[in-house]
């Protein structure tokens, strides 16, 4: 089948592809920091107070929030759970104002005075804050500290009327954040089991279903708690598609809890003789969730996912456009193992730079690879038509941009993360192709700013990777088998490579960004 023939079978509507037809002028910054600057747009566009500033309208004594209005007596109370969650809420108080008239937050272990040493005042609450802060979960586990927050939203929801509206602030991490096991379960007890569910290889799924029937507040618990006041909960994904279930277990989204389930969980995984007897008792008795004929999200509650990896792609295609690329968004849900994603921005790429029209293997591959790491058919052929135009017409230069999260095979035990491993992978890919600024340059960053246990977000590489890793004396292959991709980049050309964007403040999960160069006109 011919390249025309494969592409014809998935024509997309032009607007789908990009916004507009005009021909970028490119600018004179190089390859490498415009990357940088395009991903800085990323996550520039998906910050905590931006998030909640362009999602909450104030219009007098009412706030409006996605069309809906809701009205302020001096009757806001406001609780929050997560890494982003300080800013979210110093932004939620200044517009609200006195309306507010109490509220509690639980955030990371030492969030207050990391901000203050790096400047970000602005995401920090007033003096006259009449938001209480509790910090815990250290090491972005479940604590004392943590339970003891929860236990504080708890009681506050708790003590709420119809008269009353319960702002939920709620960001990755938050989940950690808010540990309430349901009596007679300790907060041990509770992680001894979900931890030995996921080394038996449980599923999110599975570890969310257990989870949720063993919390209070998660799976809907916390807007049960808070009935029949009004909640509105404003959200920061940072899961693939923005499952408001599995966001931080989705203490606003009610979900049904059966204790047959859970058990028959248990059991699969050969656990239910090693649990503690208070998660028995707790199984063994009433229905968490009562009926499975009511709505997922109870009509009290509303919940608005305000800041996503899919903001953080259209904030960066923007800024693409500025410095003088096409903007195409491939997939904000990329997933699956490094080694098939890496295959497949190396497939890319190669399409894209093709100076004649390129074998029907490679787009064969391509839809081969998709559904693997994330991608559907539809995008893949969407975004090949749109490269295979580019390169027939000569539209210029394109940015190629993606978001989600990979996932790494540790098979070592070296410095790295999974946007670094990607990097180095694709580095391989490219090996081969022309150099910036006529050739390709790919980026993968984490939007939170770490990328495993490092310093960096990421890295940035191109075509001339590996002939600049043999000419240093470094093997690639043995830094992929450690998992040491980190040592890798600070390496090589003293780590000019790396990403390292310094404290984000924000998560939305990783950006991936493939700058293609403008490619020659073919004459037909």
């Amino acid at each position: 089948m011919s390249m025309a023939r494969v592409l014809s079978l998935f024509r997309p509507q032009p607007f789908l592809a990009f916004v507009g037809r005009r021909k970028p002028t490119l600018c004179k910054m190089s390859m490498d920091s415009r990357a940088r600057g395009v991903f800085a747009a990323a996550v520039e566009g998906v910050q905590p107070d931006t998030v909640v500033r362009q999602s909450v309208e104030r219009k007098e004594d009412t706030v409006v929030i996605q069309g809906h209005k809701f009205t302020l007596k001096h009757n806001l109370h406001l609780v929050g759970f997560g890494k982003a969650v300080l800013g979210m809420a110093a932004e939620a108080e200044r517009i609200v104002g006195d309306h507010l008239v109490k509220g509690v937050i639980s955030v990371p272990h030492g969030i207050q005075q990391t901000l203050q040493q790096h400047g970000k005042d602005h995401l920090l609450l007033k003096e006259n804050t009449r938001i209480e802060v509790m910090e815990g979960a250290k090491h972005n586990l479940p604590d004392a500290d943590a339970q003891k927050a929860a236990e504080r939203i708890k009681q506050l929801a708790s003590e709420l009327t119809e008269k009353d509206l319960l702002l939920v602030l709620i960001s990755g991490g938050g989940s950690a954040l808010l540990p309430a096991p349901v009596p007679p379960i300790s907060l041990q007890e509770k992680l001894d089991v979900t931890r030995k569910l996921a080394a038996a290889g449980a599923t999110i799924q599975e570890l969310n279903t257990v989870r949720r029937a063993l919390s209070f507040l998660k799976g809907g618990g916390l807007a049960q708690c808070a009935h029949p006041a009004q909640v509105i909960a404003l959200i920061l994904s940072d899961v693939i598609g923005d499952p408001l279930d599995l966001i931080a277990s989705g203490p606003t989204v009610r979900s049904e809890v059966w204790p047959e389930e859970v058990l028959s969980v248990l059991e699969h995984y050969k656990l239910l003789s090693s649990v503690p007897a208070s998660v028995k008792d707790v199984l063994g008795g009433p229905c968490i969730r009562e009926s499975k004929d009511e709505p997922n999200t109870p009509g009290h509650v509303l919940n608005a996912v305000i800041g996503s990896n899919s903001l953080a792609l259209k904030c960066a295609g923007r800024r693409a456009r500025e410095l003088g690329f096409r903007p195409v968004v491939l997939a904000p849900g990329v997933c699956g193992d490094v080694k098939s994603v890496s295959r497949l921005y190396g497939l890319l790429a190669r399409f894209a730079c093709s100076r004649e029209e390129p074998p029907p293997e490679i787009a064969a591959e391509m839809l081969r690879l998709g559904p693997d790491v994330g991608v559907e058919s539809w995008d893949l052929c969407r975004t090949m038509q749109v490269l295979d135009e580019g390169r027939t017409e000569g539209w210029g230069a394109t940015c190629l941009l993606a978001g989600g999260e990979p996932t790494v095979e540790l098979t070592g035990k070296g410095r790295g993360g999974r946007n670094q491993e990607l990097a180095l992978r694709v580095g391989l890919e490219l090996r081969g192709l022309e150099l910036p600024p006529n050739g390709p340059v790919f980026l993968s960053g984490g939007t939170d700013g770490q990328d495993g246990p490092t310093e960096a977000a990421g890295a940035i590489t191109d075509g001339g990777l590996y002939e600049e890793a043999q000419a240093q004396g470094l093997d690639i292959d043995n830094f992929l088998t450690n998992n040491d991709s980190n040592t890798f980049f600070t390496r090589l050309s003293d780590g000019q490579r790396l990403l390292v964007p310094g404290l984000t403040c924000t998560n939305v999960m990783d950006v991936h960004m493939l700058l293609i160069p403008p490619i020659p006109i073919i004459i037909k």
